[in-house]
């Protein structure tokens, strides 16, 4: 059985803005072979919008839980949906 593609939205609150959360998290995106982008928010949150096979998108979701070792994850809200399928690359926004 093929594995199932997703996008997932994560909004990621706590100490994520300034800490190289943006960074970690393309490295971590790439490692995981998914597409999409992350960007900070002007309420000091991080967003991530990911594209890829479901089980990598749930491993990604875990790590923002943490994030880079100089953050601080206060929650991360998750939002699945269908992969839309446009994004050729993971980068920051």
């Amino acid at each position: 059985m093929a594995a199932r593609l997703m996008q997932l939205r994560l909004i990621v609150s706590g100490r994520v803005q300034g800490v190289g959360f943006r960074y970690a998290t393309v490295d971590e995106a790439e490692k995981l072979g998914l597409k999409g982008w992350v960007r900070n928010l002007p309420s000091g949150e991080v967003e991530i919008v990911a594209q890829g096979r479901e089980d990598a998108l749930k491993v990604l979701a875990m790590w923002a839980h943490r994030g880079p070792r100089a953050a601080r994850v206060g929650s991360v809200r998750e939002e699945w949906s269908e992969n839309m399928g446009h994004f050729a690359e993971f980068r920051i926004r």
